[in-house]
């Protein structure tokens, strides 16, 4: 059994696929397995670590009820994938040019276009179903269209990668931007506010919760969906931006000529999906994690300086049918500001084309877990298909 660890002392279980999880954790875990409208189990990912009221990297199936903190501010956060026909020999010497067309081409950090009407299709197909909730609440506002098609900071990147073949693939992760956090943020306080009123105690004030036939949950769950939806246009609409960076560059002869490969893959990893699980219909939040059904194709990367994987799930019932979605954090962003230097990202990242200045030293390898011990504590979850190692990384 892929399961590590069982915590029974609550009013349901948690089942653990990892021995890798600190004290802080375990506690949280245990306080969202306390919730009465939690159903069957409560499952911790290799990749489980501490987080905002619910531990990233768990899965919650819930009835009746729905705790926004547990889908977190950056909803729809995800990754896509896709190879291209290039490989290694085709590719220049130094990729730092190639880095620089990719930062010039995707805004990055708090960025977004200057022309907030950049792209219309993209936009048209995300606007609809956001106008009645900004009506209503109209603090709930942010540069969703500027910002659609471009990266934000902290561990968002955008990689090309290289597989075992020596092929190049496009790797990205980034959510929904600065509308998904306010989206988050104000549903997060308008929960605390339904506990303060209905007199309603907690283990933790961000495990408030929305139940079925409120206003509120219908409007949160409304909202979610669009951010959810958002996420995933954002990352297609940065696709088609990396894809005319790299066209750029065949123009002026630094690339040869390529195409796009039917291998493409797309994966939320912070959301709420209905499912089926254990004879319930259930609302499950996978805040961390990414569907894994029999087939389902998916991504885990790991962090700069590390190996990344596209794996397919094998629909491990205990598990949800969810896996891993990174590597998880292991300390704390100040944490590693404090411990490492420039040269220690240098040294970490070598071989990589990267930022490696004191901006990103939070996120470097070293503050995250062993993507190796991750993926070996899933080996009933997922299977490898493709083993990729990043050349170029881009961070905000």
């Amino acid at each position: 059994m892929p399961i590590r660890q069982v915590l029974t002392d609550q009013h349901k279980p948690v089942k653990i696929f990892t021995d890798d999880i600190d004290a802080a954790a375990a506690q949280q875990l245990r306080n969202v397995a306390a919730l009465p409208f939690v159903h069957h189990h409560v499952a911790a990912m290799p990749d489980v670590h501490w987080g905002l009221g619910a531990t990233i990297g768990s899965v919650i199936p819930t009835v009746g009820a729905i705790v926004p903190a547990a889908v977190g501010v950056d909803i729809g956060c995800g990754m896509n994938a896709l190879r291209l026909s290039l490989t290694a020999d085709q590719l220049p010497d130094n990729l730092a040019e190639l880095r620089a067309q990719i930062e010039r081409d995707v805004p990055v950090g708090f960025a977004g276009h200057p022309d907030g009407r950049w792209c219309e299709d993209g936009l048209k197909r995300v606007a609809t179903g956001l106008t009645r909730i900004q009506a209503k609440y109209p603090v709930i506002d942010a540069r969703w269209q500027s910002q659609l098609g471009s990266l934000g900071g902290g561990n968002h990147f955008i990689e090309l990668c290289l597989d075992e073949s020596g092929r190049v693939w496009i790797m990205l992760h980034s959510g929904s931007r600065g509308i998904g956090n306010r989206i988050g943020q104000f549903f997060i306080e308008q929960a605390r506010r339904e506990m303060e009123r209905l007199d309603i105690r907690l283990p933790d004030r961000d495990l408030a919760y929305f139940t079925e036939g409120s206003e509120l949950f219908d409007d949160y769950v409304e909202a979610v969906g669009w951010a959810q939806h958002y996420a995933l246009e954002n990352r297609r609409q940065m696709v088609r931006l990396i894809l005319g960076a790299l066209r750029h560059q065949v123009a002026l002869g630094r690339l040869p000529d390529f195409s796009v490969t039917d291998e493409a893959i797309e994966c939320h990893h912070n959301y709420v999906a209905h499912e089926h699980h254990f004879g319930r219909d259930v609302l499950l939040t996978r805040k961390g994690a990414i569907r894994a059904r029999k087939g389902d194709l998916g991504i885990i990367p790991g962090s700069m300086g590390a190996r990344s994987y596209i794996v397919r799930g094998l629909g491990e019932p205990e598990s949800f049918c969810s896996c891993a979605h990174g590597a998880g954090r292991r300390m704390s962003r100040g944490e590693a500001k404090r411990r490492f230097s420039r040269a220690d990202l240098a040294a970490q990242t070598a071989g990589v084309e990267c930022r490696k200045d004191k901006g990103v030293i939070d996120e470097i390898p070293a503050a995250y877990k062993d993507i190796d011990s991750v993926m070996a504590n899933q080996t009933d979850l997922v299977e490898v298909v493709h083993t990729l190692k990043q050349i170029v990384t881009v961070k905000g």
